[in-house]
């Protein structure tokens, strides 16, 4: 087996997922590749050390470039604040090293359409952190529409609410800095419209609207100084899609009670598909002709599932979801994958956001031609 060089840059929440995930893929996958954690950077040269010796990383960096640089790493994942992405991605692509990005890919379609291209011209394997997608049950999902269960897809309702951001006394942070972020839209919504158009296909057309709720925040906690907030709280939009379904989603960081509600509900001629992130390992199925919903539990049956647990019902979480993302982009590395977001699908995610913030600012539907 070759050695891939793993690079990760960054040592939040995120950092952390990312080097569970590569050395749960180690253990749990026969790969065609020996993943090598070949180094970690941070901006904190001590945290930097800390993390890199207990994730296992060979090496570590105080600056990102010099990670990008280091001869042993052939795939860097950054996993830093959004505003971040770009120069990091594209420096990675220059150097003409794979690219494993989170999401959202850029701040703006603007960067996104950079990045576009310089992913085709470098000729490297991209991908970004659209982890839901992974999960064993929304591929029972997509598996089931794509051969017809659900007769001809007539609607999309779906719907991404957390609370982290709900009280108005939580302080600012880079999520709430447009240029740095991009508000509930792009923290939250990113993956409910990779999820739309995962499971349905293209949307040619938006209608939405949003909100600031809590225009002033905190400077910091227990800050009597405030900072002007002008990113989204949460947003509504109307879907067409390219096939003729119609649909809904909506998204916010102010919902009471939530903690990762990414949930849809997708109806046919023939019946309904139901899901919730906050209950992964379950799908609710309605067909025609039946009176309510049965409910379809995650097994070894499926795809992915029966490298953690032999037995139905004992249930993934967001680390096998985050492994099975890195089992994917290890696999497409070797040139046998091929399931992945990458740079070209998440431009397609960014312009669809840019559309629905343009038909909120301007009151109108919005072709995506337009963009």
């Amino acid at each position: 087996m070759h050695d891939l060089g793993i690079g990760l840059i960054g040592t939040g929440f995120m950092g952390r997922a990312h080097a569970l995930a590569f050395n749960n893929a180690k253990a749990v996958f026969d790969l065609p590749l020996n993943l090598k954690l070949a180094a970690l950077a941070d901006a904190d040269p001590q945290r930097a050390r800390q993390c890199a010796q207990s994730w296992g990383f060979e090496a570590s960096h105080s600056e990102w470039q010099q990670l990008i640089d280091d001869p042993k790493v052939n795939l860097i994942a950054i996993t830093t604040p959004n505003h971040l992405h770009f120069p990091m991605a594209m420096a990675a692509l220059a150097a003409g090293k794979a690219v494993y990005c989170e999401k959202p890919l850029a701040v703006s379609l603007a960067q996104a359409e950079q990045m576009r291209p310089a992913a085709r011209t470098a000729g490297v394997v991209t991908r970004v952190g659209y982890n839901y997608q992974h999960n064993p049950m929304i591929q029972l999902a997509r598996d089931m529409i794509r051969r017809g269960e659900l007769g001809q897809i007539i609607s999309f309702q779906g719907e991404f609410s957390e609370d982290f951001m709900a009280d108005p006394a939580s302080p600012w942070s880079w999520r709430c800095e447009a240029a740095h972020a991009g508000g509930a839209l792009a923290d939250l919504g990113s993956h409910l419209l990779a999820m739309a158009r995962h499971l349905v296909g293209d949307v040619e057309a938006v209608c939405a609207d949003s909100q600031t709720v809590h225009t002033q925040r905190p400077v910091s906690t227990g800050a009597s100084e405030q900072r002007v907030i002008a990113v989204d709280d949460h947003v509504h939009a109307l879907l067409r899609f390219s096939n003729g379904a119609q649909g809904t989603v909506s998204s916010s960081w102010l919902k009471h009670g939530y903690k990762n509600h990414l949930s849809f509900e997708i109806s046919g001629t023939l019946g309904t598909l139901a899901f919730d992130q906050e209950r992964l390992n379950e799908l609710r199925l309605c067909r025609v002709g039946h009176c309510g919903f049965q409910r379809l539990l995650a097994g070894p049956e499926l795809p992915g599932y029966a490298a953690f647990s032999p037995a139905a019902g004992h249930q993934l979480g967001y680390n096998e979801l985050k492994t099975l993302e890195v089992q994917e982009l290890v696999m497409a590395f070797a040139g046998q994958g091929g399931s992945g977001t990458d740079f070209e699908q998440a431009w397609a995610v960014e312009r669809l956001a840019a559309a629905i913030r343009l038909a909120a600012r301007e009151r109108r539907w919005v072709t995506l031609t337009e963009l």
